[in-house]
């Protein structure tokens, strides 16, 4: 009881606590691996043409929609101080991790050993959902939000911007407002003064053309990430029927997860200098990743398309950890989470523009096959842009290390002569 009350009363443990075992229950999807096999099963009878080219462009529009809500949910629900971010966002992201590679796991155990129709697994996944649901009821309330402040927090955060570099990566400690209960978050002043807040940190997250680059393959990737990963069960499924064959989509899924995880965790033990390599690297997994999708689009082997997914998959988590880290090194906290949103945002818009005219009946309504052609030239056009751009960036600091150094010798042989 002591421990438990302990935790309770921490500013940061005890949501984090609440937080990775939501995330861990909320990823343990297990009957999205046999997601597509129950769709066209005897259970729904749904064709393969109106599952890819009127029901899944629902689910990305969905995506899309939903996405503006959630940000703004996303600020009055910051419920970790944020000293406490960066450890409590890795305990979160390896609940995430292991959620989803114990749900694909223990889906394909389910389906291949036990032999359970793909309508108790949907009903086993509906349980592990509610018990989602119910753990979020524990997280305490947030006692400020990021934007939307009161007086006294636009004050306090008006003074640390006067104190300069040191006040502004101070720890911020969280504020309760006098006056917030009374004025309302939703009142005129402090409507202006979050959109106010939301321009400057928009101003700061993109006035650097580096930042600008970075957040550039982050939403043009993530588009075609999820369009691939939206639709990979379809591909699957044309390859070898899944009415006909044994299928391994939860083992796949699982170990691509792991793969990736590797291919993520692997980027804080590579020694390079990723503001002058990065854009290149970009480029190079960019194209990889583009010959990973055409072998899928091409292949008659359902195991060359398991291991091109798995290709595609680890080189996009093996950038994305870096984008990220790149992004995050060169702005404030508030500014990541603004910045993650409009990112976000623009590649939801970018995967919708691409399911609006390739995939949607209403448009092309393009077949399986054809639109992974479209997925592996869309990445493959990416590629070639930061390929041209990373070998210019790498390029023109290596000229300028080179003229550096040039002008620190000419330096030490006047001094030389000088002495002489």
């Amino acid at each position: 009881m002591d421990c438990w009350a302990r935790l309770k009363s921490s500013s940061w443990a005890y949501p984090t606590a609440v937080l990775t075992l939501y995330g861990f229950f909320a990823n343990c999807r297990i009957a999205e691996p046999f997601l597509t096999p129950y769709l066209i099963g005897p259970h729904k009878n749904i064709s393969e043409e109106v599952l890819t080219n009127y029901l899944f462009p629902i689910w990305t529009y969905s995506y899309l929609a939903f996405l503006f809500p959630v940000f703004l949910l996303t600020d009055f629900l910051s419920v970790i101080p944020v000293e406490n971010y960066q450890r409590a966002t890795g305990y979160l992201r390896s609940a995430l991790l292991a959620g989803y590679t114990f749900g694909a796991s223990l889906a394909q155990v389910l389906v291949s050993l036990a032999g359970l129709d793909y309508f108790y697994i949907n009903t086993i996944t509906l349980g592990v959902m509610s018990m989602a649901f119910l753990i979020s009821f524990w997280l305490p309330m947030p006692q400020r939000t990021m934007f939307f402040k009161g007086k006294k927090a636009a004050a306090l955060r008006s003074q640390s911007q006067q104190e300069g570099p040191l006040g502004a990566h101070r720890p911020e400690e969280p504020v309760m407002d006098e006056d917030y209960g009374s004025v309302g978050w939703c009142s005129r002043e402090n409507v202006a003064a979050a959109g106010h807040l939301l321009w400057k940190s928009f101003r700061e997250s993109y006035s650097s053309r580096h930042l600008i680059y970075w957040s550039l393959w982050w939403a043009l990737a993530t588009a075609g990430y999820m369009q691939v990963f939206n639709y990979i069960q379809l591909i699957w499924d044309h390859i070898e029927p899944s009415a006909t064959s044994s299928i391994y989509n939860g083992g796949v899924e699982s170990v691509c997860s792991l793969v990736g995880a590797v291919a993520a965790f692997s980027v804080g033990h590579i020694k390079v200098t990723w503001a002058v390599w990065g854009e290149l690297a970009l480029g190079l997994f960019s194209a990889i990743g583009a010959g990973a999708v055409f072998l899928m689009a091409f292949t008659s082997s359902i195991w060359a398309c398991y291991a091109g997914y798995a290709i595609f998959k680890s080189c996009y988590m093996f950038l994305i950890t870096i984008t990220a880290f790149q992004i995050a090194s060169n702005l404030s906290t508030e500014c990541y989470a603004l910045t993650f949103g409009i990112n976000t945002f623009v590649a939801l818009s970018l995967q919708t523009i691409i399911t609006i005219i390739f995939v949607d009946e209403a448009a092309l309504g393009l077949d399986i096959v054809t639109q992974f052609i479209i997925y592996g030239s869309y990445y493959a056009v990416i590629s070639l842009l930061f390929l041209i751009r990373g070998a210019y960036t790498a390029s023109v600091n290596c000229h300028s290390a080179e003229q550096k150094e040039t002008r620190q010798e000419s330096s030490v042989e006047v001094i030389a002569t000088e002495r002489f």
